[in-house]
């Protein structure tokens, strides 16, 4: 169907047509067909082809209907496409991951890596602070053999709206996903931050701006994880920036590096967060400070 906002663009649309109509010319009126097609950029790409079919009209004309149907129907499906899809809130459903938490210790001056596995339950549908409907999420945590029972270890909250999913933890909330899900979409996933939103937990200068993180559909296809095969994952690239880490000179260094996998009708399926600062010898507190979280998809109900 065709976008008619004024008076003056119908006269010209419909001058158009009769010009192509008085003319006898098929490769006209297959141009006015297509500059008005949902998909006419690719349109465009066929049409220098059509020249040499010339006296072929029935053709040309199907062709024409076919790519203005086809093209339509194709804009439909990325319509339907949810942001909730990728991030789905059953209750009752689960994810057990992989964690690897990357620690500081001796005071700065090592980093270590240890391994659970952590289980994220949805446990009830609740409403959110803003007066809308929201889930709350439970985490379990175990050691990485799967020997212990779980334990108790936070809790946070998914809020899908019709076109985005939001998450709340530790009062920060984040903006996971929006539609459309399409290659190179971008938006502010940290725009509702404070400032210095880490501040109470690490004095470091990594999240200084965090709220201006620019999120990003990087891609869509299927992926590999722990031996399974997940279809339909869409990866979501927050920041990759880095400067001396790591450390190759006794100078100033920082890394931020975050991103995450969610695979459609699962939920997420891989995060990696790296948020780590390193001051030199020199400083009043040489040495590094920040954190680094692995989560890798085990299984799922």
């Amino acid at each position: 169907s065709l976008s008619i906002k004024n008076k003056n663009q119908l006269t010209i649309i419909g001058s158009t047509f009769e010009e192509a109509k008085r003319k006898n010319n098929p490769s006209l009126l297959l141009a006015f067909f297509i500059s008005f097609s949902p998909c006419s950029q690719m349109a465009a790409k066929i049409h220098e082809s059509f020249y040499q079919l010339m006296r072929a009209k029935p053709f040309y004309f199907l062709l024409a209907g076919v790519l203005l149907f086809s093209c339509k129907k194709e804009t439909e499906v990325l319509q339907a496409e949810l942001p909730s899809d990728y991030l789905p809130t059953t209750v009752g459903k689960y994810i057990t991951y992989r964690l690897d938490s990357t620690v500081v210790i001796d005071f700065g001056g090592n980093i270590v890596t240890r391994s659970y596995q952590e289980k994220h339950q949805i446990d009830a549908k609740v409403t959110d602070n803003l007066g809308r409907p929201s889930y709350r999420v439970f985490r379990f945590l175990r050691d990485k053999d799967g020997t212990e029972a779980w334990k108790p270890s936070g809790s946070y909250f998914i809020t899908p709206q019709t076109n985005t999913v939001e998450v709340v933890e530790n009062n920060l909330r984040f903006l996971k996903l929006v539609g459309p899900i399409v290659e190179g979409k971008i938006w502010t996933g940290n725009k509702f931050l404070p400032v210095d939103p880490y501040g109470p937990l690490y004095e470091f200068f990594n999240d200084d701006g965090m709220m201006d993180w620019e999120y990003s559909y990087d891609n869509i296809g299927t992926i590999t994880l722990a031996g399974k095969t997940y279809n339909d994952v869409v990866t979501v690239e927050h920041i990759n920036d880095a400067s001396n880490i790591p450390v190759v000179v006794d100078a100033v260094g920082y890394q931020n590096r975050s991103w995450e996998q969610y695979a459609k009708g699962i939920g997420m399926v891989y995060q990696e967060i790296t948020m780590l600062e390193y001051q030199p010898s020199s400083s009043p507190r040489p040495g590094f400070k920040g954190f680094g979280v692995k989560r890798t998809i085990i299984d799922h109900n």
